[in-house]
């Protein structure tokens, strides 16, 4: 695992953890957050499905337990894969997880935010997405086999 070394208003004990989940077409799912200023970190963007971890959880107990919070969610192949932190949010130590996942996002039973979708790499560009997720998922998509 890489690590990202960013100084944060917050603790550094804060933890997070997200998860890239890819389709066999190569789309990856997205989440659209709900737009609540003031109340949750990067409201009204698109960003991968996570959170912060409860205390003395560990980012792949809490990446688990959001996928199934937020759209019941199981995969069964999550990877860690390296540390950013949000520096311009929530300013938690975000762990990135990666996954796959060839179901019907249409038809998740989403608990938190306003939809999911899967989207080409191709059309990210377009999307708003918080900063530290684009550079995960553009280090994810880099790395990844062709």
């Amino acid at each position: 695992m890489q690590s990202d070394t960013t100084t944060s208003p917050q603790s550094s004990t804060a933890r997070g953890a997200v998860a890239v989940i890819a389709n066999r077409r190569g789309e990856l799912l997205l989440h659209l957050r709900d737009d609540l200023p003031g109340v949750i970190a990067w409201p009204g963007h698109w960003s991968l499905l996570g959170g912060g971890a409860d205390d003395g959880e560990t980012p792949a107990a809490a990446v688990i337990r959001e996928l199934d919070e937020e759209a019941g969610l199981t995969v069964a192949d999550l990877a860690e894969l390296f540390e950013i932190r949000d520096i311009y949010g929530s300013g938690q130590l975000i762990t990135f997880f990666c996954g796959t996942w060839d179901g019907d996002e249409t038809q998740l039973p989403l608990a938190e935010g306003v939809k999911l979708q899967f989207f080409a790499p191709e059309h990210l560009d377009i999307l708003t997405i918080p900063l530290f997720i684009r550079d995960g998922i553009n280090r994810y998509l880099a790395a990844r086999p062709a």
